[in-house]
């Protein structure tokens, strides 16, 4: 189901990019680019929730897992919008974007590419699959066997994929959007630990409220409204504030020891059999660093590391049996984790000094 409406204000594309239009002419982006990165980040908001209604934090989130050079795994019912999230990001982005359907006889060579003989020249040819582009729609990715989900595993980690020998890079930014339904329906494959693993975030839309599903009812919706929606910013823009988020903002050592301490907690809980790994509290900070600059702040803060533990951390939990009968979930490991693990406090004012040494380490 689309979430779409007509009526909101179409927002001011970004020029596209070339020669004469990058995002930072001077080529020496700094502290005072930050606006423009935050100008640009609201513009994407706006454009997707012209037909994702009601639903701006799951956007933002989707975004950031977008600058922060991750992947998203989308969880939910049928009919929630979760094609239509990614399809209008990627209709908001001028980018390459392949869309795959996954389906039980899916083969792993209809995703990578496969060599095929040519008889005229006596060799062979490299036809590379729809996941060599910038943004990879991975629709309803538990419906393929283990065997075709794990041909994404070398592609989302190394941004490459190695067929007969030869690997083949993916151009940046790349992206997969994976939408699935929940495992207890019938016809699905739940992914593989290794796979869930290489998700930035996995996020839930859930039902629109009462007045964005109206709007939907009676407003425009469908593909075409996705179809419509204007490019606000190129791949090309979306690799430079890419290096500049990483390069910018700053992420003091008591925040990321923070977040490693978060994710530290998820594997002694007694609720789990596997916790959150190294790779969890790397992509925490990752995270917060976009979430920062979202916000026009050149460094990340102990509420940025909160705010996205719950979409990063939980899919990367595995319960135990005990605490599954119990009815306990991932969310609530991580909720215990945030409520006994100290947070760092400030040592200055936020206005005052440089950013990287405005925390400190709670005693």
């Amino acid at each position: 189901m689309s979430l779409s409406s007509s009526s909101a204000p179409v927002p001011a594309p970004v020029p596209p990019a070339g020669p004469a239009s990058e995002p930072f002419p001077d080529g020496s982006p700094g502290a005072s680019a930050l606006p423009l990165f935050r100008e640009c980040f609201q513009a994407l908001g706006d454009n997707i929730e012209r037909v994702v209604k009601g639903k701006r934090e799951v956007v933002d989130l989707a975004l950031t897992a977008l600058f922060a050079e991750g992947h998203l795994l989308l969880e939910d019912v049928p009919g929630t919008g979760k094609t239509t999230l990614a399809r209008a990001l990627a209709a908001s982005l001028g980018a390459d974007c392949r869309r795959i359907q996954f389906t039980p006889d899916l083969l792993p060579s209809d995703i990578t590419g496969v060599s095929v003989f040519r008889p005229q020249s006596g060799d062979f040819v490299f036809m590379p699959g729809p996941v060599l582009t910038n943004i990879v729609i991975a629709d309803e990715i538990n419906r393929a066997s283990p065997k075709t989900q794990s041909a994404l595993l070398e592609v989302m980690e190394e941004g490459r994929v190695t067929v007969d020998g030869t690997a083949h890079a993916v151009p940046r930014p790349f992206i997969v959007v994976a939408t699935q339904n929940p495992v207890d329906m019938a016809g699905t494959y739940p992914l593989p630990e290794a796979q869930l693993d290489r998700f930035l975030m996995r996020l839930s839309l859930g039902y629109p409220d009462h007045v964005s599903e109206v709007d939907v009812a009676c407003g425009d919706s469908g593909s075409a409204a996705v179809d419509r929606l204007p490019v606000i910013a190129t791949a090309h823009h979306v690799a430079e504030f890419t290096d500049f988020v990483r390069s910018t903002v700053a992420v003091a050592r008591p925040v990321g020891d923070y977040a490693v301490r978060l994710a530290a907690a998820t594997r002694v809980s007694p609720h789990v059999r596997l916790g959150a790994g190294p790779r969890g509290s790397v992509a925490l900070v990752r995270a917060a660093r976009v979430r920062a600059a979202a916000a026009g702040r050149a460094y990340a803060v102990p509420d940025d590391v909160k705010a996205l533990a719950g979409p990063v951390l939980t899919h990367r939990l595995l319960l135990t049996p005990d605490a599954e009968l119990a009815g306990a979930g991932a969310a609530d490991v991580v909720a215990e984790a945030l409520a006994t693990v100290p947070a760092p406090r400030p040592l200055h004012d936020a206005s005052e000094g440089d950013g990287s040494r405005r925390t400190a380490a709670k005693r």
